[in-house]
């Protein structure tokens, strides 16, 4: 437990004070993803009449395509990678863990987790009136990244919906092959409520771009934005909500579940390389629609963050690989499969803001970076993260969150910040940027970490987070589900 609290509080610090220039820009600022079109957006357009907001057919169909890829991500992508990565007698139970989680999780975010996500509250969490989807409708809009377009919000709410239940079972790799399935199901409702919810509302919620037809509508329209959002935070599809938000839910349930019965005596080898493989691959393919979703509309920017999706991921797959070829002496699958969700990882929060040459660099450096992370870092941390959650999509997440600022420069080829009141792009300030983008680094690993630590000690205290040994030892497919992955 010492060690969990001295990591929050290490890289905690991280979090520094607001710069000026993030507080006044962050208003003019495009950073992930729009919101449905908001009461301040439709005032604004009623009391200054310029174009209709208007359903735009072709984005919509993308969105709906980028929605259907990122379910494919989380089933079967996701659990095929992380069920191939444990015993034979633990890959179902894998399994059936990433599949529940996506389907709790699915119903979860169109009861509540929508409305709380994504409508005007505070800084911190939106209100409870579209519970339900309550007055959502097949004529409900919501924005995107250009004034007058909008797609359906209907096709929002399941894009960003689809964003939440892999979030959630980004985390079952951390303690995977001991936890209890009831304690597993029962943490991520929590965690999903306190910790994933506030943060996809602080970085991503603000009243669309309409609401910015002038500097005081959209000082007004800023500080209805989420605390991330108005500190200047750049997050294209989620390193902070997704990645590092699950890497320190993912970490701090390795401490407090404890580490594998046998590890260090046991062989705790993959029990099939090809199904890891075929999951990173469909990871890979699913990411597109993570990513190039993310800009809301078929348009030049989200190409751009398709290429840098691409070009970013091998690049960080042959940097892993010829790392460990030059440390290891043979280059291996598992590290050219790990090398590539690395490089996924990283590119997420800069996708839509660098150019290509800045997409590469961001993926060479993650491919090495986050192989000394599941070693190295693993290794100083001493906590048995099973299939290296922190170590790839911790610290691939922070690595990607913070080179967004540096390569997000139009000077290094970046897109820069885009003032909707000047309808341009500003003026960028580097050191500035990468300040607000360290704000939301420290912001997501302290809020997630704080969660997580209660949400673990209560779950423990109510069910027990771990199952019996002799339960471990046999496997979790027979003694937790009654069936077994394989018949030989």
């Amino acid at each position: 437990m010492k060690r969990v609290f001295a990591l929050i509080a290490l890289l905690g610090a991280v979090s520094f004070g607001a710069p000026a220039w993030a507080e006044e820009k962050a208003a003019e600022a495009a950073v992930a993803v729009a919101a449905p079109v908001t009461e301040a957006a439709a005032a604004v357009a009623e009391a200054a009449p310029a174009a209709a907001i208007v359903l735009s057919k072709a984005d919509n169909a993308w969105i709906m395509v980028c929605a259907a890829l990122v379910i494919l991500m989380s089933i079967p992508g996701l659990a095929l990678f992380y069920g191939g990565l444990v015993r034979t007698k633990n890959m179902l139970s894998v399994l059936m863990q990433v599949f529940v989680t996506f389907s709790l999780i699915s119903v979860l975010w169109v009861i509540y987790g929508y409305s709380a996500a994504f409508t005007e509250g505070n800084e911190f969490f939106g209100v409870l009136d579209k519970m339900f989807l309550k007055g959502v409708t097949p004529d409900s809009l919501g924005a995107t990244f250009s004034k007058g377009v909008a797609i359906s919000e209907l096709t929002f709410v399941i894009f960003q919906g689809a964003f939440a239940a892999i979030t959630c079972g980004l985390i079952v790799g951390a303690f995977a092959e001991r936890a209890r399935f009831a304690a597993i199901l029962v943490f991520m409702v929590i965690w999903f409520t306190l910790s994933y919810i506030p943060m996809a509302h602080m970085v991503w919620y603000w009243a669309g771009p309409d609401a910015y037809v002038d500097a005081a509508a959209a000082e007004a329209a800023g500080k209805t934005a989420g605390f991330l959002f108005q500190k200047g935070a750049l997050d294209f599809a989620g390193g902070t909500v997704v990645h590092i938000n699950a890497a320190i839910a993912g970490l701090v349930g390795a401490y407090m579940v404890g580490k594998r019965t046998g590890l260090g005596n046991v062989s705790m080898a993959p029990h099939s390389l090809t199904f890891t493989m075929i999951g990173a691959s469909l990871l890979w393919f699913g990411w597109f629609g993570f990513n190039a979703g993310s800009a809301l509309e078929a348009s030049g920017g989200s190409a751009l963050a398709m290429v840098n999706t691409w070009v970013a991921t091998a690049c960080a797959a042959l940097s892993w690989m010829f790392a460990e070829w030059i440390l290891k002496g043979k280059p291996s699958m598992l590290g050219a499969a790990s090398g590539a969700v690395a490089g996924l990882v990283a590119i997420t929060p800069a996708a839509g803001f660098v150019g290509v040459m800045g997409a590469i660099i961001i993926g060479l450096l993650a491919g090495v970076v986050c192989l000394w992370g599941v070693n190295g870092l693993k290794k100083l941390l001493g906590a048995d993260d099973s299939l290296d959650v922190f170590g790839v999509h911790g610290v691939g997440g922070i690595l990607g969150a913070i080179l967004t600022g540096v390569f997000a420069d139009p000077a290094l080829g970046g897109t820069g910040v885009y003032d909707y009141v000047a309808n341009a792009v500003g003026a960028y300030d580097m050191t500035a940027q990468v300040i607000a983008q360290a704000w939301g680094v420290g912001t997501v690993i302290v809020w997630s970490g704080v969660v997580s630590i209660v949400a673990y000690k209560l779950v423990d205290i109510v069910i027990g987070l771990r199952v019996p040994e002799e339960e471990e030892r046999e496997g979790l497919d027979l003694t937790s589900h009654g069936e077994s992955a394989y018949h030989h």
